[in-house]
């Protein structure tokens, strides 16, 4: 009886599947320093390809998305949007002054400040009539998150924020 149920036994565990091994999570990054160069060249072409835009050409809004995730995203579609609706202009260049990694905590994560020179970008109406405030200031600071997404890192948020070093 015994040799039955241990030759039954032993064809039922035959006949199950060995599960298959989960892998591993692994860090997107080796290091805090490669998280935060790979955050800083990501805003970098993110930088780019917003100057690049042409607020009157739609299409000119496309390269911009493949930067950014989630609600921040979905902000920048809608903005982006109701600018060309209202005929509005951009000219100029937006310069980014310096970009400093603040936080890497986990292996999808990276958290960053951004100060940008926004002296030479202009907006203007349909009708060429400036819409910049007088009292904008050139300079501004962002605190910027980060995760990765489908194995690219990705803007998820920007904040403005106050930054002393930024005002000069």
């Amino acid at each position: 009886m015994l040799a039955l149920l241990a030759l039954a036994a032993s064809t039922l565990s035959a006949c199950t599947p060995t599960p298959e091994p989960t892998p591993t999570p692994t860090a997107a990054f080796a290091s805090e320093e490669e998280a935060f160069a790979a955050a800083e060249e990501v805003y970098r072409d993110y930088m780019e390809a917003f100057n690049l835009v042409d607020l009157r050409d739609p299409s000119t809004f496309d390269p911009l998305f493949q930067y950014s995730t989630g609600e921040y995203l979905s902000s920048e579609k809608e903005s982006l949007s109701q600018l060309h609706a209202e005929g509005r202009l951009r000219g100029g260049a937006i310069k980014i002054v310096s970009f400093e990694g603040i936080d890497y905590t986990s292996s999808d994560s990276v958290e960053a400040i951004t100060c940008n020179d926004v002296s030479e970008t202009t907006f203007t109406d349909s009708e060429g009539s400036n819409l910049v405030p007088e009292d904008r200031p050139d300079r501004y600071a962002l605190i910027l998150n980060f995760i990765v997404v489908d194995s690219a890192l990705v803007i998820e948020s920007a904040a403005p924020t106050e930054d002393p070093a930024c005002a000069s």
